[in-house]
């Protein structure tokens, strides 16, 4: 996908209206980055894209501009007094002797920011310098980043992993050491980026408390650097919003975007049909309510929420010590869509998605939750589900740019409902080999022949 699609500005995954004001700091990228994305929003559907620096620009790289404005009469007689030109415009201070552009001064940036704002045009903007090396450490007057920007993108330049830590692949290595602890000339491997990128004062250092914050681990050009990317994203998310995972310079650039992923177990049914609360039934010596949820924290779900409802208090004395979140339905008796409804609102704003998991189908183990997780950070996709057979079987991961589908949903329905309109939401599917999974526990009877390994 690119770059624009993976953070969610355009495409099915769309959640943002309007990008608003966008900073890129850190290094290993920057520039590529900014001008990439500013290509892609272009025409989608903005007829202009704005792009500045606080810092500097080298002079060739003005030139990935379609327009380029220096502070004075140009600028204000041509973009603050009258109508911007199509494609993309970058906006600068002057010339400096080391043949690079300055940044605007601050009256000029607030300017351009309000008029950005007033026309709801995206505003891109190189926050940081890097001296073109894959990785860096902050000084004390870096990042440049603007106190008003949406969204704050830190780069981090994978090419430097395995490699010495020195001057050669690091901007400030001594800074880099002292945050990552470690010595210079040790090589660097994930936990000292890990280290670095989530220190207050590396890699979220200067970022305004209400910006989104976006990881991009760029330069994941190999299988090794992937999997490398992969582990550092996931320990980055929760200092960061979101991760990205790309090589800038490819044609489909992000291989995967790592989000928060809530786990959903739906457990306020009354089971009358059943005669006794499924939710309470044994399975391999915890209830089934504990199973689903022990899988959802082992998957790494993050937060994992039980719905409950009838047997409100034995459910929740089932799940006593373990790290979720009770979601109550008073509403349960008004069908499956309360409980859905009720999950939904009470996730948090980062969740990127939520995959639900049926305490009366326990047969999903840990790794074919994990193997959605995985699936939905290559595509985005709105529905992630796994088919075993031909037949469409659970647990489902529904995309967060499908939470106000979730919450129209009325009685009885459920997220299945979803899956009658394909043509407009994109379904991933994961081919799944074991047929277990699509047992489930109806009656007394089926619940004997899955404790008894039956099929």
């Amino acid at each position: 996908m690119d770059v624009a699609q993976a953070l969610r500005l355009r495409g099915k995954a769309a959640v943002y209206a309007n990008p608003g004001s966008l900073a890129m700091a850190g290094a290993g990228g920057k520039t590529t980055a900014l001008f990439r994305l500013a290509r892609e929003l272009l025409g989608n559907p903005y007829p202009t894209v704005l792009a500045t620096t606080t810092t500097h620009l080298a002079n060739h790289q003005a030139q990935l501009a379609d327009w380029h404005f220096v502070d004075g009469d140009d600028l204000s007689a041509s973009l603050l007094g009258g109508g911007f030109p199509l494609g993309v415009c970058l906006l600068t201070g002057h010339a400096t002797a080391e043949a690079r552009w300055s940044a605007l001064p601050e009256s000029g940036l607030e300017a351009l920011r309000s008029l950005a704002e007033d026309r709801r045009l995206p505003l891109l903007i190189e926050a940081d310098g890097a001296r073109m090396k894959p990785l860096k450490a902050p000084a004390a007057h870096e990042p440049a980043i603007p106190p008003f920007v949406n969204q704050a993108i830190i780069l981090a330049g994978l090419s430097a992993l395995g490699k010495p830590l020195d001057d050669h692949w690091v901007h400030r290595p001594e800074i880099f050491a002292n945050l990552a602890g470690m010595q210079p000339g040790d090589p660097i491997d994930s936990e000292h980026l890990i280290r670095l990128l989530c220190h207050p004062q590396g890699g979220l250092k200067g970022i305004p408390s209400t910006a989104r914050k976006v990881l991009l681990l760029n330069q994941a050009e190999t299988p090794a650097t992937r999997q490398a990317a992969r582990r550092i994203a996931s320990a980055c998310l929760g200092a960061f919003d979101v991760a990205l995972t790309a090589a800038l310079q490819s044609q489909d650039p992000v291989h995967a975007v790592a989000e928060p992923v809530a786990g959903v177990i739906l457990a306020a049914g009354e089971s009358r049909r059943f005669g006794q609360p499924k939710q309470l039934l044994d399975w391999k010596g915890e209830p089934l309510v504990r199973h689903a949820a022990n899988i959802a924290l082992q998957a790494g779900c993050s937060p994992v929420q039980v719905v409950i409802g009838a047997h409100a208090e034995q459910v929740r004395q089932a799940l006593e010590g373990l790290p979720v979140q009770i979601v109550e339905n008073a509403a349960w008796q008004q069908g499956l869509s309360t409980s859905v409804k009720a999950a939904v609102q009470n996730l948090p704003p980062a969740a990127g998605a939520a995959i639900f998991l049926l305490v009366d189908q326990p047969q999903a183990p840990v790794a074919l939750v994990e193997a959605l997780i995985a699936l939905h950070q290559e595509t985005l996709a709105s529905l992630t589900a796994p088919r075993c057979r031909g037949r469409r079987a659970n647990p489902v991961l529904f995309d967060r740019s499908v939470f106000p589908q979730l919450m129209a949903l009325q009685g009885d329905a459920g997220g299945r409902a979803l899956f009658n309109q394909p043509e407009q939401l994109p379904i991933a599917w994961l081919d799944w080999e074991d047929p277990t999974l699509l047992l489930d526990i109806d009656t007394p009877e089926d619940y004997r022949r899955l404790q008894e390994g039956g099929s």
